[in-house]
């Protein structure tokens, strides 16, 4: 009983009392604050569980008044509706409900790994519903919020960049509702999770440029502070000088960039972006050799370097993470090719491991391809 979901915990116990007489017909069902207490739980997995007992016909549930037992839970109404036992899992829907939530979706990451999700949804037969974050702490939690309380039964989240996680994520790990989270995992925190070995794919991905003689590389991200995807990224990026012996200057992490952020590509943002890469270049000018952490900050780079009269990669180097899938004239850049088409298909399949009640890994890896 106690490997059960919380949610199916509080479900057995009620459903306990009302089979055993406890509870008899027309009496009121502790309210979801009162089994909240009694459980120490949120009230979102109180409300899944009262929800679960209301769609099984064990309760009737009265706005303003509260949850009463219903007649369809007497003994004499059993030949009429199955109910289960105590000890097992409440019964859920034939049709599966995935909630979503991306920051965005663009062209050079995120609309591959999108498809990937509904079409393994599809395949599976279960219905999606999307919200996108802009990568707002605020918008994630009020998302989480609305999905789980129009009855998602599991959610697949990209998680927000952010010095803290989000409340209601935590929340939802903790109560054990299903929760897959792609593209970064969460330190300390017991969620599955599906990504790349950003560590492993940034070592490759300087060791490349190293390879090619160069000796002052910079590093270009936006903040990276409990962004567990940055935060390798960086460390691959050490471990590459590091292992070789060679010199890693400090003022080389350029990390306080923003304009690959959802709805920060824009002008503004950009055009101070290149004034920082601009002061970067004048202070730094032995550096001729850059890996951009995200797709779009090597594209800022590049204009830049091209303003200044000079040639991207005659004059500069540029590797980055990920590419324009739709670019005719092939990848602008020698860069990481994270396989989203199957990181999505795992988050689903790993979803629906979950509902099994399977005991799985905290981290699945997903294989990388470095393309030159």
């Amino acid at each position: 009983m106690s490997q059960l979901p919380l949610y199916e915990q509080i479900y057995g116990y009620v459903h306990d009392q009302i089979t055993s007489g406890r509870l008899k017909e027309g009496e009121r069902v502790p309210s979801e604050m009162e089994l909240a207490e009694r459980f120490n739980v949120s009230r979102i997995t109180t409300k899944k569980a009262l929800e679960g007992l209301a769609n099984d016909g064990l309760i009737t549930r009265m706005r303003g008044k509260g949850s009463f037992v219903s007649a369809m839970s007497r003994p004499d109404s059993q030949s009429k509706q199955a109910i289960p036992e105590a000890d097992n899992p409440a019964p859920v829907r034939q049709t599966r409900v995935i909630g979503v939530l991306l920051p965005d979706i663009s062209e050079s990451y995120g609309i591959r790994l999108f498809r990937a999700i509904e079409e393994k949804a599809s395949e599976l037969g279960c219905h999606m519903l999307i919200k996108l974050t802009y990568d707002k702490q605020e918008a994630e939690e009020k998302a989480i919020q609305s999905l789980i309380h129009a009855g998602v039964d599991g959610l697949i989240v990209f998680p927000v960049h952010g010095e803290h996680y989000s409340t209601e994520l935590l929340r939802a790990v903790i109560d054990d509702f299903p929760v897959v989270l792609v593209d970064r995992y969460m330190r300390g925190i017991p969620a599955c999770s599906v990504h790349t070995d950003n560590e492993k794919a940034c070592e490759e991905l300087t060791d490349y440029l190293i390879d090619k003689g160069h000796r002052e590389v910079a590093l270009l991200s936006t903040p990276a502070e409990n962004t567990t995807t940055l935060e390798d990224r960086l460390k691959g990026f050490s471990n590459a000088f590091i292992k070789r012996g060679i010199g890693l200057n400090p003022d080389h992490f350029v990390t306080n960039l923003f304009s690959s952020l959802p709805k920060s590509f824009e002008s503004d943002n950009i055009q101070v972006d290149q004034q920082q890469l601009r002061a970067y270049m004048s202070a730094h000018p032995g550096t001729k050799a850059f890996v951009a952490c995200e797709y779009n900050l090597a594209r800022v780079l590049k204009r830049e370097i091209e303003r200044m009269g000079k040639r991207v990669p005659e004059d500069y180097e540029i590797a980055c993470f990920d590419y324009l899938s739709d670019d005719f004239d092939g990848p602008q850049f020698p860069h990481i090719r994270q396989n989203e088409e199957v990181m999505g298909a795992r988050a689903v399949e790993l979803l629906s491991r979950l509902w099994q009640g399977e005991l799985l890994p905290r981290q699945t890896i997903i294989d990388y391809t470095l393309a030159v």
